[in-house]
């Protein structure tokens, strides 16, 4: 039978979700009773029976306080929770560009050496796979203060940003969870189940490699793997600080074949449903507002998937929260192109199935971070930018959503949402925070294309629209697409990369994102 005690996630210093109710759960006796408590100005308490070696109570939901106590015991047992603070809390989604720590991003020693926030943080234990070892690593994992400077050095720098400004807009304790690893795949944090249809193919891949072979052969296979990488990493660290103009080509020739991201084996992160076994179900059901979710790079290779499995695993993570409200803020990738590589439009792909998802679904928002990236640099050092996008598509989304209709989406991006097609251009309407404004010493409008009966893209000339023209109110906009007679597409910065971005809305600095539209009897 399962020793009492709470799942590790509660600890001294945790940041418990304020006005939901609260689950508590851990393992246990089984016929145990378990009885959790909260201290503070609405002090509540929950009982509950261990039924499989399990327990979740729920706590009626609370006010957002600070210095609390979460008591938790089975009348036998009893752990008291200290400087518990009551808040908002959010899990810190995604890849590489989420996981990318405060002390290596260009604003993150400033950071440290001066912010006093009111942010604590919960690094979810990075191991794939729930063996021995993993137990015993885990044991380490706890809610950390901002005041431990080793431990904030690590934190994401996204999500600290993100958390830093909220807690400064909202006058309350913010928590974060980590719940990250660089170059995965979405489908590595959902449940097979919930890869139906054509995005069924990522597990099927996965069981064709490791077919015949036993888990013991398996695990091998990677462990061989790892030894192998890190010594090519060794020797690929040596070769680029000492060749004078190195290239990819001449790396692979000094080190010998690049075997990244490794064999298919239940210990490999990149593995289709492994680390929502090893993660996801370490963490949930904590109570939370929401996701910020940064990730889209790994799953290039198959970006017109991109749309039906994001919202797969959205819908997976809903019923794993058991919170079909649960907001997720969807990060826009930004421009990126590596510099040898031919801008094949496969990013384009992928923020338009971010953007669609935030724009279809009443509890998602999209965080615009196309001027975010830099070129040939997959991660851009900057994330006080993307951080506060994240935090004004949450205000915008999540904490104006109660002000809104059933059937509305809170957004304040601006956003191109229909056409008028003339027979030698086209007219965009855009809604806007307050209206368009072009950046650039130019003072032109540059990134968008028109392509008339033959298909072909060619560059656009755009300009807004006189505002009385069109009887425009505050919030709207026209922008007037030229450039071929009788045009059937029009699209706007659909390109993997460039730093010529000119359209922003003039008052919380958004740029317009990327977007296309074709004639409903153009088949493109």
């Amino acid at each position: 039978m399962a020793d009492f005690k709470t799942a590790q996630i509660f600890s001294d210093n945790m940041v418990l979700q304020y006005l939901k109710p609260i689950n508590v759960f851990g393992t246990g006796v089984d016929g145990t009773v378990v009885t959790v408590r909260i201290t503070g100005d609405e002090a509540a308490s929950a009982s509950v029976v261990v039924r499989d070696g399990r327990w979740l109570a729920v706590l009626p939901p609370q006010p957002a306080q600070d210095c609390v106590e979460l008591i938790v015991g089975d009348g036998k047992d009893t752990v008291t929770f200290k400087n518990v603070a009551v808040g908002a809390v959010w899990l810190a989604g995604g890849q590489s560009n989420m996981e990318f720590e405060l002390q290596n991003c260009t604003t993150g020693k400033e950071s440290l050496e001066n912010d006093c926030p009111n942010v604590r943080f919960y690094y979810t234990q990075k191991m794939s796979i729930a063996d021995e070892s993993f137990f015993e690593h885990e044991k380490l994992s706890q809610w950390n203060l901002f005041e431990d400077k080793e431990s904030a050095k690590a934190w994401s720098a996204v999500g600290y940003y993100f958390a830093k400004e909220l807690a400064e807009e909202w006058g309350m304790t913010v928590g974060i969870i980590g719940c990250n690893w660089g170059g995965t795949s979405a489908s590595a944090w959902m449940d097979r189940t919930y890869a139906t249809g054509e995005t069924s193919v990522y597990f099927e891949e996965y069981d064709a490699a490791v077919a015949g072979k036993t888990i013991e052969e398996l695990l091998k296979d990677y462990r061989d793997y790892q030894e192998y990488h890190a010594n090519w990493e060794r020797k690929s660290a040596e070769y680029y600080t000492t060749t004078p103009d190195p290239t990819w080509s001449g790396c692979l020739e000094y080190c010998g074949e690049n075997k990244y991201p490794g064999p298919a084996s239940p210990l490999n992160p990149m593995s289709p449903g492994v680390l929502h076994e090893s993660m996801i179900k370490r963490i949930a059901p904590y109570t939370m507002t929401g996701v910020i979710w940064y990730q889209g790079e790994s799953d290039d290779h198959r970006p017109e998937m991109y749309y039906t499995l994001l919202n797969q695993m959205i819908r997976n993570w809903r019923d794993d929260w058991n919170d079909p409200e649960l907001f997720f803020v969807i990060g826009q990738l930004p421009m990126h192109r590596w510099s040898a590589d031919e801008d094949i439009k496969h990013w384009c792909l992928i923020r338009e199935a971010q953007a669609r998802t935030a724009k279809t679904d009443r509890h998602a928002a999209l965080a615009v971070l196309t001027d975010c990236g830099e070129f040939s640099e997959i991660h851009p050092k900057n994330k006080e930018l993307p951080g506060h996008r994240f935090c004004l598509a949450a205000l915008d989304g999540y904490y104006e959503c109660a002000l809104l209709e059933e059937d509305e989406i809170a957004t304040n991006n601006p956003d191109a949402y229909q056409v008028k097609w003339n027979s030698d251009s086209a007219d965009i309407f855009i809604t806007t925070a307050n209206s368009l404004e072009i950046k650039g010493e130019s003072g032109e409008i540059h990134g968008f294309e028109i392509a008339g009966a033959d298909g072909v893209f060619v560059p656009a000339q755009a300009e807004i629209a006189d505002r009385e023209a069109w009887n425009c109110e505050i919030g709207s906009e026209v922008i007037h697409v030229s450039g071929v007679n009788e045009p059937v597409a029009v699209r706007y910065l659909w390109t993997n990369y460039t730093d010529d971005i000119t359209l922003f809305d003039c008052e919380n600095g958004v740029p317009l994102p990327p977007f296309r539209f074709f004639k409903p009897q153009y088949k493109g």
